[in-house]
């Protein structure tokens, strides 16, 4: 059997493929280290979408290919979706990194850290500030999926009361009450912290509005880990000009890097990270991890894990 493998984690990944495996490596701008056309599953790391239908054009007996990331709106190429191929996904494997970052950016803001390090700066002893407990506090999640279970575990911990949205709602431990559809707009008004995790679909491309907004309270603090799409920009610049909000965290951007001219740089009350949330030092042991396990399971016709529904986009 002969796959398809990136060489960006041939030192990681190599020592764990069956000998009986032919790999052949791809790097980053789609070259190959060998005949690529009778491999049959490929395992993909991030690179461009044009690279990507080259490796699917070379491949063409490609049966199976997984991916690192999460999300797969990017993939999701009309090339990709005329292939009758399966498409596995990492979901899970970021859960713990991103649900580290989304507490790191809400206790950042309940503790005013970024006053503090701007008054060491300083040398100024600063005082008197206002802060806040996540204690109490009201956290809503739009997309409770893997991530969002994983936020649940560790806002149970802190005491916060729970709500979270998703397409199909049921029941979850620590959470409070769970929606469906559009349901959470109801609970904006109730949420201290809201917490964006949901897949980017033609039904959630730019959901966080004006609307959205308007119903949130003034103190509300935003946290988007999922897709820039699905935050109305102009709605979100409005909001926090006209102080309509207490302030955003984004990672994601509709744009990525974000041009240095775009005026997200210079809006009060937000922080900005460069898409580092599922960035950890364990990623590369668990993203091998879930892809010799698939790879036993294709090799013996088990059902994989983590398959993409690609009429969904997640």
């Amino acid at each position: 059997m002969k796959i398809l493998v990136p060489v960006q984690i041939r030192e990681s990944l190599a020592p764990h493929l069956p000998t009986e495996v032919d790999a052949v490596w791809v790097s980053l701008t789609g070259d190959f280290a060998g005949d690529p056309s009778d491999a049959v599953a490929y395992f993909r790391w991030w690179m461009a979408e044009p690279a990507l239908d080259d490796v699917l054009a070379a491949a063409p007996l490609l049966r199976w290919m997984h991916t690192p990331s999460a999300g797969v709106d990017h993939l999701l190429t009309p090339t990709l979706i005329a292939r009758d191929l399966t498409l596995t996904n990492a979901a899970g494997l970021h859960a713990i990194p991103i649900a580290e970052f989304v507490f790191g950016f809400m206790l950042s803001h309940a503790k005013q850290m970024s006053a503090y390090r701007a008054a060491q700066a300083e040398a100024h002893w600063l005082e008197g500030l206002s802060l806040h407990e996540l204690y109490d506090s009201t956290l809503l999640i739009i997309g409770i999926g893997g991530i969002g279970q994983a936020i649940v575990k560790r806002a149970a911990a802190f005491g916060m009361r729970i709500y979270g949205s998703r397409r199909t709602p049921h029941l979850m431990p620590g959470v409070a009450r769970v929606v469906g559809s559009d349901g959470w707009r109801d609970l904006l008004p109730e949420a201290d912290y809201i917490v964006v995790a949901a897949p980017l679909t033609a039904e959630t491309r730019g959901m966080i509005d004006s609307a959205a907004f308007a119903a949130m309270k003034p103190t509300a603090y935003l946290i988007n880990i999922a897709r820039g799409e699905v935050i109305d920009d102009p709605a979100m610049i409005a909001a926090l000009r006209n102080d309509q909000i207490g302030g955003v965290a984004l990672d994601t951007f509709e744009q990525e890097p974000l041009p240095a001219e775009s005026p997200l740089w210079s809006l009060p009350n937000i922080t900005i990270t460069p898409h580092a949330t599922s960035n950890s030092s364990r990623m590369h042991e668990r993203q091998v991890a879930l892809f010799i396990e698939n790879l036993a399971r294709f090799r013996t016709s088990q059902p994989l894990l983590n398959i993409v529904d690609k009429s969904a986009g997640y």
